[in-house]
Protein backbone atom coordinates (compact mmCIF):
# COMPACT_ATOMS: atom_id res chain seq x y z
CA UNK A 1 0.00 0.00 0.00
CA UNK A 2 1.67 3.37 -1.18
CA UNK A 3 1.33 6.46 1.45
CA UNK A 4 -0.89 9.13 0.80
CA UNK A 5 -0.94 12.57 2.09
CA UNK A 6 -2.63 15.64 1.33
CA UNK A 7 -3.35 18.99 2.58
CA UNK A 8 -6.32 19.68 4.67
CA UNK A 9 -7.98 22.45 7.07
CA UNK A 10 -10.07 21.44 9.33
CA UNK A 11 -11.54 22.90 12.74
CA UNK A 12 -13.14 22.24 16.05
CA UNK A 13 -16.07 23.17 17.70
CA UNK A 14 -15.21 22.21 21.12
CA UNK A 15 -16.31 25.27 23.86
CA UNK A 16 -15.46 24.23 26.53
CA UNK A 17 -12.83 25.04 29.68
CA UNK A 18 -12.12 21.28 30.85
CA UNK A 19 -8.41 20.88 30.23
CA UNK A 20 -8.45 18.10 28.00
CA UNK A 21 -11.63 20.23 25.55
CA UNK A 22 -8.50 22.29 25.51
CA UNK A 23 -6.36 19.90 24.49
CA UNK A 24 -8.49 18.33 22.09
CA UNK A 25 -9.23 22.12 20.55
CA UNK A 26 -5.76 22.40 19.94
CA UNK A 27 -5.34 19.67 17.88
CA UNK A 28 -6.98 20.79 14.92
CA UNK A 29 -5.18 22.69 13.02
CA UNK A 30 -3.81 22.38 8.92
CA UNK A 31 -2.81 19.29 8.68
CA UNK A 32 -2.17 16.01 6.25
CA UNK A 33 -3.06 12.82 6.50
CA UNK A 34 -0.43 9.97 6.30
CA UNK A 35 -1.71 6.14 5.61
CA UNK A 36 1.05 3.86 5.55
CA UNK A 37 2.15 0.03 5.55
CA UNK A 38 4.41 -0.91 8.40
CA UNK A 39 4.64 -4.64 8.55
CA UNK A 40 2.51 -7.17 7.04
CA UNK A 41 -1.41 -6.34 7.08
CA UNK A 42 -0.57 -3.60 9.53
CA UNK A 43 -0.23 0.29 9.35
CA UNK A 44 -1.59 3.11 10.08
CA UNK A 45 -3.14 6.36 9.76
CA UNK A 46 -3.16 10.03 10.91
CA UNK A 47 -4.75 12.73 10.46
CA UNK A 48 -5.90 15.16 13.41
CA UNK A 49 -5.95 13.41 16.79
CA UNK A 50 -4.68 10.12 18.36
CA UNK A 51 -2.82 8.11 15.43
CA UNK A 52 -5.00 5.24 14.65
CA UNK A 53 -3.77 1.08 13.71
CA UNK A 54 -5.16 -0.53 11.31
CA UNK A 55 -4.87 -4.50 9.82
CA UNK A 56 -6.68 -5.24 6.61
CA UNK A 57 -6.71 -9.02 5.88
CA UNK A 58 -8.22 -11.12 3.36
CA UNK A 59 -11.41 -12.03 5.41
CA UNK A 60 -11.33 -8.86 7.69
CA UNK A 61 -10.50 -5.20 8.86
CA UNK A 62 -9.61 -4.42 12.62
CA UNK A 63 -9.23 -0.69 13.40
CA UNK A 64 -7.81 0.89 16.87
CA UNK A 65 -9.01 3.89 17.69
CA UNK A 66 -11.05 6.50 15.48
CA UNK A 67 -9.84 10.27 15.61
CA UNK A 68 -12.44 12.35 15.03
CA UNK A 69 -15.75 11.95 13.08
CA UNK A 70 -14.78 13.26 9.78
CA UNK A 71 -11.45 11.63 10.48
CA UNK A 72 -12.64 7.85 10.97
CA UNK A 73 -15.00 8.50 8.11
CA UNK A 74 -12.00 9.62 5.43
CA UNK A 75 -10.16 6.44 7.19
CA UNK A 76 -12.91 4.22 6.59
CA UNK A 77 -12.92 5.43 2.41
CA UNK A 78 -9.53 5.17 2.03
CA UNK A 79 -9.78 1.18 3.54
CA UNK A 80 -12.81 0.66 0.91
CA UNK A 81 -10.15 1.31 -1.72
CA UNK A 82 -7.95 -1.57 -0.36
CA UNK A 83 -10.50 -3.69 0.47
CA UNK A 84 -14.68 -4.51 1.29
CA UNK A 85 -13.90 -7.28 4.08
CA UNK A 86 -16.08 -6.79 6.91
CA UNK A 87 -14.52 -4.64 10.01
CA UNK A 88 -14.90 -6.97 12.58
CA UNK A 89 -12.88 -4.94 15.79
CA UNK A 90 -12.92 -1.70 16.35
CA UNK A 91 -10.85 -0.73 19.30
CA UNK A 92 -10.48 1.65 21.64
CA UNK A 93 -7.10 2.03 23.19
CA UNK A 94 -8.78 4.53 26.21
CA UNK A 95 -11.51 7.02 26.11
CA UNK A 96 -10.33 10.18 25.52
CA UNK A 97 -12.09 12.08 22.66
CA UNK A 98 -9.75 12.42 20.01
CA UNK A 99 -9.44 8.66 19.84
CA UNK A 100 -13.37 7.95 20.38
CA UNK A 101 -15.34 10.49 18.71
CA UNK A 102 -15.04 9.57 15.17
CA UNK A 103 -16.79 6.09 17.09
CA UNK A 104 -19.74 6.97 15.36
CA UNK A 105 -18.86 6.44 12.15
CA UNK A 106 -18.29 3.18 12.78
CA UNK A 107 -22.00 2.46 13.15
CA UNK A 108 -23.87 -0.39 11.68
CA UNK A 109 -20.24 -0.94 9.47
CA UNK A 110 -17.83 -2.33 12.66
CA UNK A 111 -19.17 -5.86 14.03
CA UNK A 112 -17.64 -5.02 17.52
CA UNK A 113 -16.53 -2.32 19.45
CA UNK A 114 -13.98 -3.47 21.84
CA UNK A 115 -11.96 -1.56 25.22
CA UNK A 116 -10.94 -2.09 28.58
CA UNK A 117 -13.88 -2.25 30.98
CA UNK A 118 -12.77 1.50 32.44
CA UNK A 119 -12.29 3.22 29.29
CA UNK A 120 -15.96 2.41 28.34
CA UNK A 121 -16.96 2.96 32.03
CA UNK A 122 -14.80 6.65 31.27
CA UNK A 123 -16.32 7.22 27.67
CA UNK A 124 -19.84 7.09 28.94
CA UNK A 125 -18.99 9.31 31.70
CA UNK A 126 -17.69 12.11 29.74
CA UNK A 127 -20.18 11.51 27.30
CA UNK A 128 -22.84 11.96 29.85
CA UNK A 129 -21.02 15.00 31.55
CA UNK A 130 -21.36 16.87 27.70
CA UNK A 131 -24.69 15.59 26.95
CA UNK A 132 -23.70 14.08 24.04
CA UNK A 133 -24.38 10.56 24.56
CA UNK A 134 -26.00 9.60 21.69
CA UNK A 135 -23.17 11.02 19.64
CA UNK A 136 -20.81 8.66 21.03
CA UNK A 137 -20.71 5.03 19.96
CA UNK A 138 -19.90 3.26 22.92
CA UNK A 139 -17.93 -0.18 23.18
CA UNK A 140 -20.04 -3.46 23.33
CA UNK A 141 -17.63 -5.61 24.26
CA UNK A 142 -15.00 -5.04 27.38
CA UNK A 143 -11.96 -6.64 28.60
CA UNK A 144 -10.01 -6.66 32.10
CA UNK A 145 -6.55 -8.05 32.02
CA UNK A 146 -6.37 -9.84 28.02
CA UNK A 147 -8.30 -10.29 25.08
CA UNK A 148 -7.21 -12.45 22.21
CA UNK A 149 -8.67 -12.37 18.76
CA UNK A 150 -7.41 -13.97 15.54
CA UNK A 151 -9.05 -11.97 12.38
CA UNK A 152 -7.75 -13.15 9.02
CA UNK A 153 -4.72 -14.91 9.80
CA UNK A 154 -3.45 -12.39 12.57
CA UNK A 155 -3.72 -12.65 16.34
CA UNK A 156 -4.87 -9.47 18.12
CA UNK A 157 -3.80 -9.51 21.63
CA UNK A 158 -4.78 -6.75 24.11
CA UNK A 159 -3.68 -6.40 27.54
CA UNK A 160 -3.92 -4.16 30.19
CA UNK A 161 -1.39 -3.55 32.98
CA UNK A 162 -2.85 -0.64 35.68
CA UNK A 163 -3.12 2.88 35.94
CA UNK A 164 -1.15 5.01 33.61
CA UNK A 165 -2.01 8.20 31.41
CA UNK A 166 -5.95 7.10 32.38
CA UNK A 167 -7.10 3.72 34.22
CA UNK A 168 -7.87 2.31 30.96
CA UNK A 169 -4.45 2.13 28.78
CA UNK A 170 -5.03 -1.19 26.50
CA UNK A 171 -2.04 -2.33 24.79
CA UNK A 172 -2.69 -4.20 21.36
CA UNK A 173 -0.36 -6.63 19.25
CA UNK A 174 -1.09 -7.45 16.43
CA UNK A 175 1.52 -10.45 16.99
CA UNK A 176 1.98 -12.24 13.68
CA UNK A 177 3.17 -8.74 12.19
CA UNK A 178 5.00 -8.12 15.90
CA UNK A 179 3.37 -4.19 15.91
CA UNK A 180 2.33 -2.88 19.14
CA UNK A 181 -0.22 0.03 19.37
CA UNK A 182 0.35 2.11 22.28
CA UNK A 183 -2.33 4.64 22.98
CA UNK A 184 -1.52 8.00 24.74
CA UNK A 185 1.03 5.55 27.16
CA UNK A 186 3.89 7.38 25.20
CA UNK A 187 4.14 11.37 24.12
CA UNK A 188 6.80 11.51 22.01
CA UNK A 189 9.17 14.34 22.81
CA UNK A 190 5.80 15.91 23.71
CA UNK A 191 4.37 17.28 27.12
CA UNK A 192 1.49 14.81 27.53
CA UNK A 193 -1.71 14.93 29.16
CA UNK A 194 -2.02 13.25 31.72
CA UNK A 195 -5.73 12.53 33.25
CA UNK A 196 -5.99 12.55 36.81
CA UNK A 197 -9.44 12.42 36.58
CA UNK A 198 -9.82 8.96 35.33
CA UNK A 199 -7.46 7.55 37.22
CA UNK A 200 -4.05 8.48 35.69
CA UNK A 201 -1.29 7.22 37.95
CA UNK A 202 2.19 8.57 37.03
CA UNK A 203 4.58 6.09 38.87
CA UNK A 204 2.88 2.96 38.12
CA UNK A 205 3.03 4.42 33.91
CA UNK A 206 6.61 3.89 34.25
CA UNK A 207 6.42 0.99 35.51
CA UNK A 208 3.81 -0.21 33.12
CA UNK A 209 6.93 1.60 30.61
CA UNK A 210 9.19 -1.13 31.56
CA UNK A 211 7.04 -3.72 31.57
CA UNK A 212 6.48 -3.14 28.19
CA UNK A 213 10.18 -3.02 27.17
CA UNK A 214 10.65 -5.78 28.85
CA UNK A 215 7.51 -8.35 27.01
CA UNK A 216 7.77 -6.93 23.86
CA UNK A 217 11.13 -8.20 21.55
CA UNK A 218 13.46 -5.36 19.74
CA UNK A 219 11.89 -6.33 16.51
CA UNK A 220 8.31 -4.76 17.86
CA UNK A 221 7.04 -1.66 15.85
CA UNK A 222 5.52 0.79 18.13
CA UNK A 223 2.66 3.19 17.20
CA UNK A 224 2.07 6.22 19.85
CA UNK A 225 -0.72 8.40 19.69
CA UNK A 226 0.86 11.90 19.37
CA UNK A 227 4.37 13.03 18.96
CA UNK A 228 5.81 16.80 19.01
CA UNK A 229 6.60 18.35 15.27
CA UNK A 230 9.69 16.59 14.43
CA UNK A 231 9.27 13.27 15.57
CA UNK A 232 7.62 10.38 14.83
CA UNK A 233 4.19 8.47 15.89
CA UNK A 234 6.46 5.24 15.20
CA UNK A 235 8.59 4.87 17.91
CA UNK A 236 11.08 2.16 19.36
CA UNK A 237 12.11 1.58 22.83
CA UNK A 238 14.78 4.05 23.42
CA UNK A 239 11.50 6.44 22.78
CA UNK A 240 9.83 4.55 25.58
CA UNK A 241 12.67 4.94 27.74
CA UNK A 242 13.06 8.01 27.25
CA UNK A 243 9.42 8.95 27.78
CA UNK A 244 9.68 7.04 31.18
CA UNK A 245 12.75 9.09 31.89
CA UNK A 246 11.08 12.25 31.70
CA UNK A 247 7.57 10.55 33.79
CA UNK A 248 10.37 9.96 36.44
CA UNK A 249 12.22 13.93 36.06
CA UNK A 250 8.93 14.76 36.20
CA UNK A 251 7.58 13.26 40.12
CA UNK A 252 11.70 13.88 40.86
CA UNK A 253 11.47 17.73 40.25
CA UNK A 254 8.02 17.97 42.06
CA UNK A 255 8.71 16.11 44.98
CA UNK A 256 11.94 17.98 45.56
CA UNK A 257 10.10 21.64 45.40
CA UNK A 258 7.06 20.37 47.67
CA UNK A 259 10.32 19.35 50.08
CA UNK A 260 12.02 22.82 49.80
CA UNK A 261 8.11 24.02 50.91
CA UNK A 262 7.35 25.45 47.46
CA UNK A 263 3.74 26.23 47.17
CA UNK A 264 1.66 24.64 44.04
CA UNK A 265 1.61 28.22 42.11
CA UNK A 266 5.14 28.62 42.77
CA UNK A 267 6.48 25.15 41.38
CA UNK A 268 3.74 25.80 38.23
CA UNK A 269 6.34 28.64 37.13
CA UNK A 270 8.44 26.37 36.04
CA UNK A 271 8.85 26.43 32.14
CA UNK A 272 11.14 23.18 32.07
CA UNK A 273 11.79 19.81 33.89
CA UNK A 274 15.49 19.58 34.73
CA UNK A 275 17.16 16.52 33.09
CA UNK A 276 14.52 16.11 30.38
CA UNK A 277 15.22 19.02 27.97
CA UNK A 278 14.21 17.07 24.72
CA UNK A 279 10.48 17.75 26.43
CA UNK A 280 9.48 21.19 25.38
CA UNK A 281 6.66 22.95 24.05
CA UNK A 282 3.33 24.21 25.19
CA UNK A 283 1.44 22.31 28.04
CA UNK A 284 4.11 21.39 30.79
CA UNK A 285 1.77 22.87 33.64
CA UNK A 286 -0.40 19.65 32.88
CA UNK A 287 2.89 17.44 33.74
CA UNK A 288 3.24 19.77 37.22
CA UNK A 289 -0.72 19.86 38.13
CA UNK A 290 -0.51 15.89 37.53
CA UNK A 291 2.58 15.49 39.70
CA UNK A 292 1.47 18.08 42.59
CA UNK A 293 -1.94 15.97 43.11
CA UNK A 294 0.04 12.57 42.95
CA UNK A 295 2.46 13.64 45.70
CA UNK A 296 0.66 16.16 47.67
CA UNK A 297 -2.68 13.90 47.67
CA UNK A 298 -1.35 10.54 47.15
CA UNK A 299 -3.93 9.69 44.61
Amino acid sequence: MKRRTFGQVTGATLLASHPLLQWMRRLASTSSFEMELLRGNVGYFTERGGTIGWMIGADGVVVVDAQFPAQAQHLIEEIRKESQSPIEFLINTHHHGDHTAGNIAFKGIARRVLAHENSKKNQENSARARGNLENQLLPDMTFTDKWSKKVSGETITMEYWGRAHTDGDAITHFENANVVHLGDLVFNRRYPYIDKGAGALISNWISVLDRVKRHFDDETIFITGHARDGYSIIIDKDDITAFAHYLGKVLEFVGAEIKRGKSDEEILKATAIPGAPEWQGEGIQRSLNAAIVELREGK
